[in-house]
C-alpha cells in the first residue's frame, strides 16, 4: 500500500472531493490540517514546489498535485496503475 498524505483544510470542498476519492478507491490515506498551524502550512508549500493551495497529494513522496489532478487521473485510468505501482 503507497503511503498517501493528503494536505488539506477544513471548509475545503476540494479535499472533501480528493479524500472522497481515495476512500472510494479503499486507500489509507494520512490526512495532514494546515488550519491553525502556519508551520504546517509552509512545510507543505515547501513539498509541493511552493503550492499553496489545498489538497496537496503525495504518494510515497511524490507530488500528484490537487483535487482537479487526482480527478484527472481518476478519468484516465492513470490513478489506478499509480496506485499500484506505489504498491509493489
Amino acid at each position: 500500500m503507497p503511503n498517501i498524505e493528503v494536505y488539506s483544510s477544513l471548509f475545503c470542498p476540494y479535499c472533501a472531493r480528493a479524500k472522497n476519492i481515495l476512500q472510494k478507491k479503499g486507500v489509507a490515506f494520512t490526512e495532514i490540517d494546515v488550519d491553525g498551524d502556519p508551520a504546517v502550512r509552509i512545510a507543505m508549500m515547501e513539498r509541493a514546489q511552493g503550492r499553496t493551495s489545498v489538497p496537496q497529494i503525495f504518494f510515497d513522496g511524490e507530488l500528484i498535485g490537487g483535487s482537479d489532478d487526482l480527478v484527472a487521473l481518476e478519468m484516465s485510468g492513470e490513478l489506478d496503475r499509480k496506485l499500484q505501482a506505489t504498491s509493489e
